[in-house]
């Protein structure tokens, strides 16, 4: 199947893709604001750069969208028909990357919790897991 797209046109919306600052990073922000954490975004220093980090908890939260991070749910297993060699390496290499920045984090005594995508869908089942992972990692 060929792109609908000309190469400038796609790199074009491919740009609009972001990596930081997405709607379920900020969905899930917004409910440790509610619960009353306090989290720093982002960190550079720690392997994987998690989206959000308690480091009085010593917890990091990665939000990952399930298409590029290949979670087993409906949406993370669609694999496009275009170019489909392609989205499975890419896929493959996003899990790859994933397993050794848990990895390295474990290692260097962080626990990791992982909210998908999929699991915005119950706002108050995304709040209670929130609310126990903060009661089981008191500082």
């Amino acid at each position: 199947m060929i792109d609908v797209y000309d190469a400038t046109t796609r790199s074009a919306v491919m740009r609009q893709v972001k990596s930081r600052d997405t709607t379920p990073e900020r969905r899930v922000r917004q409910a440790f604001t509610r619960l009353g954490a306090r989290y720093r975004l982002n960190r550079k220093d720690l392997p994987g750069s998690p989206d959000i980090v308690m480091p009085g908890r010593r917890l990091a939260v990665f939000v990952h969208g399930c298409f590029w991070h290949g979670h087993d749910c409906a949406r993370g297993g669609r694999i496009p028909k275009a170019n489909r060699d392609y989205w499975v390496g890419k896929v493959g290499r996003n899990r790859a990357r994933d397993q050794a920045a848990l990895a390295a984090l474990a290692d260097k005594g962080w626990r990791v919790e992982t909210v998908w995508e999929c699991e915005l869908k119950d706002a108050a089942g995304l709040e209670a897991r929130l609310a126990d992972l903060l009661r089981t990692t008191a500082p």
